[in-house]
This record gives C-alpha cells, structure tokens and sequence, in this order.
C-alpha cells in the first residue's frame, strides 16, 4: 500500500503532491475504519456466495456500506439483477447530493475529469473531511485519501469473505451482528439532533414490520419493499420537513 501512494504521489507536482499526501495523512483514520466494518460486511457477502475477488471488486466499485449491505441482502434471497441496481442506486442516491455539493467548491476551470473521478470515491467520510478544509477545493486532496481509504474498503470485504471459511459458526455470528450496530450508530445521532429524522426511523421500523404481513405487500420481495418504503418514507419527509439553505450550510 505504501508503495502504491509513494508511486502515486511521484508522478505528480510539488505543489500537488503535498496537497494528495495531506489527503492520504488524513485518510489514514477512515481506512482503519472502513477496514473493520467492511470485514464485517464480508462476512454478510460470503452468505451471499461472493468469493473474496467478487468482493474486492464490489467494494471497489461501489465504496458504499450501506448500498452494498442491501447489495448483498438481495444477492443472498437471489434476487433478478434489476432490483440489485434499483435498489443499490435508492440506497445510494445521497452521494449524488454530496458530489454536488463539492463541485460547487471546485474551480471553475477543473476539467469534467476530475469532477467524475472525485464524484466516484465521494462517500460520507471523505466528503467531511473535504468539505472541512474550507476555500477552493483540490481533487489531489480527494485523490489521496482515496488512495488510501478505497484499497482498505476494498482489502476488508475480501478479507471479511476469507474468513468465512475458517472462523468458527460463533465468531461468524457475533461479526454479523456488529454490522446491525454499526447501522444503528449511523442513524442515532441524527435521530438525536432532529425530531423529523427521528419520526421518520420510527416510521421505517413500523412500516417495514407492517409491509412484512399486509397483503399484497407482502408477496413482495425484501429489497423491492425497501425500495418502495424507502421513496416513500423520504418523499414524505422531504415534503413535509425540507431542510433550508441556511440549515444545510450549518450543517456543512
């Protein structure tokens, strides 16, 4: 890994260097983070079927946590490949805002390329740390705690999908379930700082037990259940609770 960022970082100039290293020095953190959650996701993509390099690329591909759990949740029910993508672009559509967000920060000038590249590794963490360094923004910057964070990302799932084969049915157990923890970390701060969020959660458990047994509903699969709450639940809150332009500056 080292090597890698050390090649990387030759190939560019001084000035965009030091600003790709800062990336990777700040990135360091997130890779140890995403490193553990996504051996835990691995295990859920070995229930899956996916082989380490399946998940390596998957991972890869898609950086996200909480896309790639409901990826791998309906690749296990054998799911048709439609509702994959449906549902893994639903979980997934916050990062559309976000890289929206740091184009507004780029320069003007900052050719289509970099904006789609630095579009492709935007996920929450990296796009707080961006988005903290204030002024005119540096694709480098993003460039370097990509290369750092994605490869871990990517080195947990697989790793994640390894183990599977030679820990013990208790371990794998106990693993699957830190996965449900780390969702509920996600979402209980939020819950805590805004009643709309947390209405809605709790409007999320209750539907999802209830669209579990209510007919029709029911005769649906899990992810396209998701897929329809998911809109649902959000559409609602957006139109009843949208959140102003001075409220998403704070909060930035």
């Amino acid at each position: 890994m080292g090597k890698v960022i050390r090649f990387m970082a030759q190939g560019i100039g001084a000035s965009r260097r030091a600003v790709f290293l800062a990336g990777v020095h700040d990135g360091v953190p997130i890779a140890l983070g995403y490193f553990v959650v996504a051996f835990t996701l691995g295990i859920l993509a070995k229930t899956a079927g996916l082989t380490p390099w399946q998940g390596f690329v998957t991972s890869m591909v898609n950086i996200a946590s909480a896309g790639e759990y409901a990826g791998f949740t309906v690749i296990a029910a054998q799911a048709p490949y439609l509702e994959i993508a449906v549902l893994t672009l639903v979980a997934n559509a916050r990062y559309f805002l976000m890289a929206a967000a740091l184009t507004q920060r780029f320069s003007p000038e900052l050719p289509l390329l970099h904006r789609l590249a630095v579009s492709f590794g935007v996920t929450d963490e990296i796009f707080g740390i961006t988005v903290a360094r204030g002024g005119t923004l540096d694709p480098y910057y993003n460039y370097g705690a990509m290369a750092i964070s994605v490869p871990a990302w990517s080195a947990g799932t697989a790793i994640g999908i390894a183990a599977g084969d030679v820990l013990p049915a208790m371990a794998l157990s106990a693993l699957s379930v830190a996965l449900y923890g780390m969702f509920t970390w996600i979402i209980l701060p939020p819950t805590k700082k805004s009643r709309p969020i947390a209405a809605m959660v709790a409007a999320s458990f209750v539907l999802s037990a209830a669209a579990a047994y209510a007919p029709g509903l029911s005769e649906l699969s899990d992810g396209t259940r998701t897929i329809i709450l998911t809109l649902l639940i959000a559409g609602i809150g957006a139109a009843l609770c949208p959140i102003k332009e001075e409220q998403e500056g704070r909060n930035a």
